[in-house]
């Protein structure tokens, strides 16, 4: 009986144990390409937002103004426009107040910005903890399914007197690709993981940035 030696037929071949593997393989792969595609989107729109309003920020000379737009359009803010908010939201609720230090009005708006940009990076980070684990798991898992296939086909010879290649070589086309699909699951989740780590670092820079300058512009108002 010819054996089919094409990559469906040997998945189909496969023991129940490799196949269960390969199944989490492809859920883990298949997973982690939405959330690739997902922060793809998220990322260029972080980006996109935080020049926009960089250029509305830096053309706007009464900073009140700006808030009261912003506030008053009845939509959600993100990014670099959220920390503004949070910032002069704080500022404005804190100088009202009397007999309150310039320095505690400042550190109030400090704060409520830090908060903000730790929570936008908060978001920006949710998912990739899962990338990182798929990328350092899933060879691991694929090369259990390789050792488990690779054993039953030696196993297998156990009751024939003379083996030959041809008897185990199914047997163990079908273990690698196990291995195969691990690689194929890690590869791609290893590469978004270190991609998307470096855009929170730039994004966090430069939200960091715009923090300090900010909080510059908030301490002349407050001494004038």
């Amino acid at each position: 009986m010819e054996t089919d030696l094409s990559i469906t037929g040997l998945v189909l071949s496969a023991s129940p144990l490799v196949k269960g593997v390969m199944l989490v393989l492809i859920l883990a792969s298949i997973y982690s390409w939405a959330i690739i595609i997902r922060k793809r989107r998220e990322f260029r729109g972080a980006r996109d937002e935080a020049d926009s309003f960089e250029e509305v920020f830096w053309s706007t000379e009464d900073l009140t103004t700006l808030f009261n737009r912003i506030t008053g359009a009845n939509r959600a803010t993100e990014g670099m426009e959220r920390m503004f908010v949070a910032g002069f939201k704080e500022f404005a609720r804190l100088r009202k107040r009397e007999n309150i230090q310039p320095t505690s009005i400042l550190e109030g708006a400090q704060r409520a910005m830090r908060i903000s940009l730790n929570r936008e990076i908060e978001e920006l980070e949710t998912s990739l903890p899962f990338l990182a684990t798929v990328g350092s798991v899933s060879p691991y898992i694929g090369l259990f399914g390789t050792v488990w296939g690779i054993m039953n086909s030696f196993k297998s010879l156990s009751n024939v007197h003379q083996a030959t290649l041809a008897m185990v070589a199914p047997g163990i086309s079908e273990a690698l690709i196990a291995t195969a699909m691990g690689l194929f699951a890690a590869i791609p989740a290893v590469i978004a993981f270190n991609r998307y780590s470096s855009e929170i670092d730039r994004l966090f820079a430069r939200y960091d940035i715009f923090q300090e300058e900010f909080a510059a512009i908030l301490q002349r108002q407050v001494h004038s």
